[in-house]
């Protein structure tokens, strides 16, 4: 289905990249590890900045069209990769891991819908497959100047290391092993709990939802203004109900006005 509106998913995609100043920054143990907090700022900004330019670019190469859907999912995909890493990378690091993700999450949404999964906002290329590049992009862009943040000041007696930073693949397995395991153990609760769920037949939206849009069925009013904006309101050319709560066709029915 085509996009609900690209204007009000841009500002709250704006929004997100606003909050998660307070999310990067704020997992330092401490605001007096002040080069921490502001090297995870710059890293944040940097790298969303790379993912939305490069997944806006790489999209245009492909559909001849500047996709801003796109470009919004480019830079909440820089932003969740750079999550992991950001206060152990350098600037340089997060705009190239940053320019990664970008490329990655048009990839990645293209290959959701060939299979033909239902992903409409693009949640499993964003937050699954670029938080997934996230935690192995820190074995790979570890600076090796970085160790831990501390209640008062940082702790870089034991700086973490990259490969592309002479630290070989030592981080890099130990970053391997943990998305592995994290993702294996997530998909299969996940699993049976949707099965679970499935087999109770709450999962599926009722006919009569699926008829009216879950707007009218659950809340009572059409979420677009071209309608009436009332308990009763629907849009035009929508059949009424019969007795049994099931819509009843109509042959013709004016639009509302």
């Amino acid at each position: 289905m085509m996009p609900h509106d690209l204007t009000i998913a841009a500002s709250g995609g704006l929004l997100l990249w606003f909050g998660w100043y307070g999310f990067n920054p704020g997992s330092t143990l401490s605001a007096m590890d002040f080069q921490g907090i502001g090297r995870v700022a710059a890293n944040t900004t940097l790298a969303a900045c790379a993912a939305g330019l490069t997944a806006m670019f790489y999209a245009y190469m492909r559909s001849k069209i500047w996709d801003v859907s796109f470009t919004v999912n480019g830079f909440l995909a820089g932003l969740v990769a750079i999550t992991c890493p950001c206060y152990w990378v350098s600037p340089t690091g997060s705009i190239a891991l940053g320019a990664v993700a970008g490329v990655i999450v048009v990839i990645a949404v293209e290959v959701m819908e060939y299979l033909r999964i239902d992903d409409p906002i693009g949640a499993v290329p964003v937050h699954g497959i670029c938080g997934i590049w996230g935690t192995l992009s820190l074995g790979l862009f570890a600076a090796g100047q970085y160790g831990a943040t501390g209640p008062i000041s940082p702790d870089n007696s034991a700086p973490l290391a990259g490969l592309f930073y002479g630290g070989g693949m030592t981080v890099l397995k130990a970053q391997m092993v943990g998305s592995a395991l994290i993702t294996v153990s997530t998909f299969a609760v996940a699993m049976v709990v949707m099965l679970t769920i499935n087999a109770m037949g709450l999962l599926r939206v009722s006919a009569e939802g699926e008829q009216h849009g879950l707007d009218l069925h659950e809340h009572g009013i059409s979420a677009y203004p071209e309608y009436v904006i009332a308990s009763i309101g629907r849009p035009g050319g929508m059949a009424p109900e019969s007795p049994s709560g099931y819509a009843a066709p109509l042959a013709a029915s004016p639009k509302t006005s």
